[in-house]
């Protein structure tokens, strides 16, 4: 009788799993693209560049971000945005990524990085006040599809001592970034290269 409960239950648990919502995109498929240098540092970090690998690992993307030609050991911080150049539109703080003695970086996130990345306000709500920027409260706004990565100077103090525009940028988590350095323009506003990933 146990055996006959347990055949029945793990067919029943099969049947159910076989029924689940699936990602379209097979675990371990690879997107990859390169990262372009910003016009406003074309003069001061002339080989700058960077690369970006996209694995699906089933329920989630890792996002690999690869930089060089930078400042040595400075951070810089990545931002998945809704347009690659200002003004931006809406964005969305990833992670950072502190660059080596030769100005190489590397740092890998988790998350969801494809077709379905997206940001939402269904109505407003009071926020945390932090920072001195910080508003209170949040916009109402539907869904709003980001689809580009961008990269900037954690701290506009290092731009400007690698001769780069140094004028402070919210881009960082004390929002005292600088310049962005490497986005996705190669790739037009309404078609990021996340939006390629099924």
């Amino acid at each position: 009788m146990k055996k006959t409960l347990l055949t029945f239950a793990l067919a029943t648990a099969t049947a159910f799993l076989g029924l689940a919502p699936r990602a379209s995109a097979a675990a371990g498929d690879i997107n990859q693209f390169d990262l372009a240098r910003s016009a406003g540092v074309a003069t001061c970090l002339p080989n700058a560049r960077g690369h970006v690998t996209i694995t699906d690992l089933g329920t989630v993307q890792r996002m690999r971000v690869e930089v060089a030609g930078l400042p040595a050991g400075k951070e810089f911080t990545v931002f998945l945005i809704q347009v690659p150049k200002a003004p931006f539109g809406m964005v969305w703080y990833q992670g950072d990524i502190i660059t080596s003695a030769n100005g190489v970086g590397v740092a890998n996130f988790r998350g969801i990085f494809s077709k379905e990345t997206f940001i939402n306000a269904p109505g407003p709500a009071a926020a945390p006040s932090v920072f001195p920027d910080n508003a209170v409260t949040n916009p109402v706004t539907a869904p709003i599809q980001i689809y580009h990565v961008g990269l900037w100077f954690a701290d506009f103090n290092d731009a400007q001592n690698a001769g780069c525009p140094a004028n402070p940028t919210p881009f960082d988590g004390d929002h005292v970034g600088g310049t962005q350095v490497l986005n996705t323009s190669n790739f037009a506003d309404d078609q990021g290269p996340l939006r390629n990933i099924q």
